[in-house]
């Protein structure tokens, strides 16, 4: 099945190179390009993509567009994956998109484009009704709460905090044990170690548990 996306983006450089990579795949297409948040409003209103790429920043105030977008989408078309492009790791922007859910939603830095494989990884993922999150923007949030003297990371071994760090990324236990070369029983018991020194509530083997890592370590609390 091909993924139909909107692309909302104003530099042109970015985008047209961002536009030229998915032609060059197999199953991907890009339906429209836009420069702005009014008229990606009305192109995902008229042609319902299946995923949106969006910069955070674009006009008319080069502020949270991209947000803004990906709240419309769950309101009005709660189908559709959004996959939010930044030059930043901004735990500010992350919280806003935590308020929607993480179904479906993605934040991928702008540097982690010129890679098809990252792309597509995390456009299949939001079309799928997953979530991607980039790996630095996880990494940048948790050295934020170690040099604020959160008790409760510290109170992690290192393998837990690299457990939290691939719930946040959005990965499956089956993933997790394949990335850190350990058993899904060794996966479930590390996050059930860390739910608890957290304090952290939530279904630990779907999106909650992503939400719940991803809201401690943007703020602290879940």
């Amino acid at each position: 099945m091909t993924i139909r996306l909107v692309l909302a983006e104003d530099n042109f450089l970015v985008r047209e190179g961002v536009a030229r990579m998915i032609a060059a795949t197999d199953d991907m297409q890009v339906l429209a390009s836009c420069e702005d948040l009014p008229s990606a409003i009305a192109t995902i209103d008229e042609l319902v993509p299946d995923v949106v790429l969006t910069d955070i920043r674009m006009p008319p105030t080069h502020n949270d567009e991209g947000v803004r977008v990906a709240k419309h989408c769950r309101d009005k078309h709660p189908q559709i994956g959004v996959l939010l492009l930044s030059q930043y790791a901004e735990p500010g922007y992350i919280k806003q998109l935590l308020t929607q859910g993480t179904e479906g939603r993605g934040y991928l830095l702008k540097e982690r484009i010129g890679n098809l494989d990252d792309l597509t990884s995390a456009i299949h993922a939001v079309a799928s009704g997953e979530s991607a999150i980039d790996p630095k923007v996880v990494e940048s949030l948790v050295r934020g709460r170690a040099r604020a003297g959160d008790t409760g990371i510290e109170r992690l071994s290192p393998r837990e905090k690299e457990v939290l760090a691939a719930i946040a990324e959005g990965r499956t236990n089956a993933a997790i044990a394949d990335q850190l070369v350990i058993s899904q029983h060794a996966v479930e018991k590390h996050i059930n170690s860390i739910f608890a020194k957290l304090g952290l509530s939530g279904d630990q083997h779907s999106h909650p548990r992503v939400r719940a890592a991803l809201m401690y370590l943007a703020e602290g609390r879940y």
